[in-house]
């Protein structure tokens, strides 16, 4: 927790509804996605391939790998797969040629925006049942919790 608030006791009962409602939550927000990716010539895992290199740029297989929790062979496939329908392109790096990277391409960056944006206009069509303190308020805590979060990571990183 950061230094500069107090900590704060929260009940077991209460972490354990943030949690369920966070999963179920989740699991929606997921269902929903693959409803959407039904419209696109994409699986699944290579959506999800795509919004890593969106996120973070060109990456190597190993890198990329690691980000998805899959084994290089099976990222491998997926990128060929990728590669074969022009979402990305293998390029060697220019400081050192032994290492080649995944890049993103247009028709790639055009899926990842397209979904996306049918998610945000799902999302958005829920939260108009929402007054706008409570959508200010869901923004702010969801912001608070991924920080927390990313710096809880990036501590367990460290070790």
């Amino acid at each position: 927790m950061s230094s500069n608030r107090e900590a704060v006791h929260v009940e077991l009962d209460q972490v354990e509804a943030i949690e369920r409602s966070l999963r179920m939550i989740a699991d929606i927000v997921k269902q929903k996605g693959r409803e959407i990716l039904n419209e696109f010539p994409i699986t699944p895992p290579q959506f999800v391939a795509l919004q890593w290199l969106h996120e973070y740029g060109d990456m190597t297989i190993g890198e990329l790998s690691s980000k998805m929790y899959l084994a290089c062979s099976t990222t491998t496939d997926l990128v060929d797969r990728m590669e074969k329908n022009e979402l990305v392109e293998r390029v060697k790096d220019e400081n050192d040629r032994r290492v080649v990277r995944i890049h993103l391409l247009d028709k790639g960056k055009t899926i990842i925006r397209e979904v996306i944006q049918q998610r945000q206009v799902y999302l958005q069509n829920v939260l108009e049942n929402f007054s706008h303190e409570n959508v200010d308020f869901l923004e702010h805590s969801l912001s608070v919790l991924f920080d927390e979060m990313k710096r809880d990571a990036e501590t367990w990183k460290s070790f």
